[in-house]
């Protein structure tokens, strides 16, 4: 039977949003004859993680679904179990470095992830299905429109296969017989970062700072479009019926509370493991996009909310400063998105999937960087924040007091991605040999 997982990861109390996502994982177990492993990592604090416990309880027994609710002790035995299978044992990569990677102290987007890639080679998934905490689903007729639909039915499959039953097909030449790599919906409502009260403020410091997530050298015909559409989703339309899209995808176009990754892609390639940073954890999605691997672009666009967490003045400043970071990270993943862009299919072995070696050469080459461009990014978003006023002042004086810090980090995150890459399929393939057993279930 096809196995695949489900998986909220969470650090936030989101005690409504387990429900619907339990309720997701029913209708895929009912609906597709599947088995759907719903796992909920967890890093939320005591007193969340206990009601998070209660609502767990509370869901319903459903034939095919098993869950999961492991806490941040549990993922850590998972993973010192799975590190010392793989044989790691250089200076570099020790056991407790690579730990530090994959759970570490802080918010990390792409760890959290890489940890349910991990979790679903264990469980013998075939695919991984992401939603987060701060979104719930749209209905039509009184239903959920539940993505794991459209990600069940292409997810995995050949893709002249299945292009009759989409309602479009951009499939590049050749590309056929390829396997559906990535499926993917965008989000309606508030935007996904929290940027929209600049663009209120200040039109025109909303388009310096969102421009520099843009390549450099983007056309300008096309950058005020770009700008326009970042962090915007879908809009605020509404589900009406179901519109399917088969094409490599682009990463602007999907949302990571939306996402489901066919095995083939997550075993090769991790997410970079960067702390206190948005976006990274959309490295995959270029990656298939410049590959020219078949994506499933649906319309069951997920509800995006803004939690009460970042209206606080300290989430406030930390959501900032992980924008800031992003902003930051884009000057070398740019570099590496414009090589992967370049290679094309070349970034493919003869069986159709990603070669790892060469990706984590472009990711290590990036190290090398001359930060000069680096450093102009974080001058101007300081300048940008302070021309703000209000409360931005609190976060130009921040990015001020933290400036080496920041560059480091920046820097430091692509090596240690590059190191992760380096052992990310010894450690894969020691999941996968670990097996179901080392994943506790929850008895219901």
């Amino acid at each position: 039977m096809r196995r695949v997982c489900l998986t909220l990861p969470t650090h936030r109390a989101c005690t409504a949003t387990i429900a619907a996502v339990g309720e997701e994982a029913a209708y895929g177990a009912r609906e597709f004859g599947v088995e759907v492993h719903l796992l909920i990592l967890d890093s939320s604090p005591a007193p969340v993680l206990a009601e998070h416990r209660k609502a767990v309880a509370a869901l319903p027994a459903s034939p095919g679904v098993t869950v999961h609710h492991l806490d941040e002790d549990e993922q850590g035995t998972f993973l010192r179990e799975v590190i010392a299978r793989s044989g790691v044992t250089s200076p570099s990569a020790s056991a407790d470095r690579l730990l530090e990677l994959m759970l570490p102290s802080r918010v990390s987007y792409g760890a959290c992830t890489n940890r349910a890639f991990l979790i679903a080679q264990a469980l013998g998934c075939t695919s991984v299905h992401r939603r987060d905490s701060d979104s719930r689903y749209q209905h039509l007729d009184g239903e959920p429109a539940f993505p794991l639909h459209q990600e069940l039915t292409y997810l995995g499959q050949r893709a002249d296969d299945v292009r009759k039953s989409a309602t479009r097909s951009k499939l590049p030449p050749g590309s056929g017989d390829r396997r559906v790599a990535v499926a993917g919906g965008s989000f309606v409502g508030e935007m996904s970062v929290d940027v929209a009260e600049i663009r209120d403020l200040d039109p025109d410091t909303y388009g310096e700072l969102v421009g520099l997530s843009l390549p450099e050298g983007s056309p300008e015909i096309w950058r005020d479009h770009l700008i326009d559409a970042s962090f915007r989703g879908a809009g605020n339309g509404t589900f009406d019926g179901d519109h399917a899209m088969l094409a490599p995808i682009s990463p602007m176009r999907v949302d990571m509370c939306n996402v489901a990754l066919d095995h083939e892609v997550y075993r090769r390639v991790p997410l970079p493991p960067a702390t206190d940073t948005i976006g990274t954890d959309y490295f995959l999605f270029h990656l298939t996009h410049d590959a020219r691997l078949p994506g499933l672009q649906h319309n069951r666009h997920i509800v995006n909310f803004h939690t009460e967490e970042r209206r606080t003045d300290a989430g406030f400043l930390a959501y900032q400063v992980r924008f800031v970071k992003f902003l930051l990270a884009k000057t070398y993943l740019n570099t590496v998105y414009a090589r992967t862009a370049a290679a094309g299919d070349a970034l493919l072995d003869a069986e159709g999937c990603v070669r790892a070696s060469v990706v984590a050469g472009f990711v290590r080459d990036s190290v090398a960087l001359d930060r000069t461009e680096v450093a102009r990014r974080l001058d101007v978003a300081q300048a940008a924040y302070r021309r703000l006023g209000g409360r931005y002042t609190t976060v130009a004086d921040t990015l001020a007091d933290r400036r080496s810090r920041l560059l480091d980090e920046a820097r430091d995150d692509m090596a240690d991605f590059a190191l992760l890459m380096d052992h990310w399929e010894a450690l894969a393939g020691a999941s996968a040999e670990a097996g179901l057993g080392q994943v506790r279930a929850v008895n219901r």
